[in-house]
Formats: structure tokens, sequence, C-alpha cells
């Protein structure tokens, strides 16, 4: 057998397109549920542009350890008794991680540290 024929007589492979487009798997998925409304972008409690630039601009320069500087500035300024620098950075610690924001959330506006 030469090359030709071996090569005619594999099997060949044939695709066949969906017949109805409208009801496609694309579009079943689009259509359902799973893609609900849009998040609301507007919620009051979000943080600020300026606080959003400050967390990006921190995160920029050190990474996934941003939040970790931002609770240490915080820390800081608490125990410089500078308020407005301690919410601040507090801010900008809870735009990066909420977890990490909830270890300096213990020390209170009177200046005492609760535990």
């Amino acid at each position: 057998m030469s090359l030709i024929e071996e090569a005619n007589s594999r099997m060949t492979i044939r695709f066949s397109a969906s017949e109805h487009t409208s009801v496609s798997p694309w579009r079943r998925f689009a259509a359902s549920a799973v893609c609900g409304p849009a998040c609301n972008d507007n919620d009051p409690e979000a943080p600020s542009d300026s606080i959003l630039r400050a967390a990006l601009r921190l995160f920029a320069e050190h990474g996934l350890s941003a939040a970790r500087h931002a609770r240490d500035k915080a820390e800081d300024a608490f125990f410089a008794a500078d308020r407005e620098a301690y919410r601040w950075w507090f801010a900008v610690c809870q735009a990066l991680d909420r977890k990490v924001a909830a270890e300096v959330n213990h020390y209170s506006d009177d200046g005492q540290q609760s535990l």
C-alpha cells in the first residue's frame, strides 16, 4: 500500500455545528441566573476614592504585605496619639484586608487598648 492510499484510508474527522444557535450552551449560560445583576458599586460603606488610591499605591509598593504595613502605620499613629492618621491608616488597612484590620480594631477612640 502506497503512502497516498494509506492516507486516504484513514478515518476523517468531521465537524458538525449546532443546528440551532439560539439554544447554544453559551446562550443558555448567558441567559441563566448565574449571570445575575451587577453588584452595587454605590455602597455607602465602601472606601472613598482617596483611600482606594492609597491602598493601591501601598499594594504596588509592598505587594501582599501591604495590609501589614498599613496596620503597622495605624498602630504607630495610635501610639503617637494621632487620631486622624490612625483612622486614615486603619481605613487603608481595611480596604486591603479586613482580617488584618480586625487586629488593629481592638484599639478604641479614647486611646485605651481593649481586648
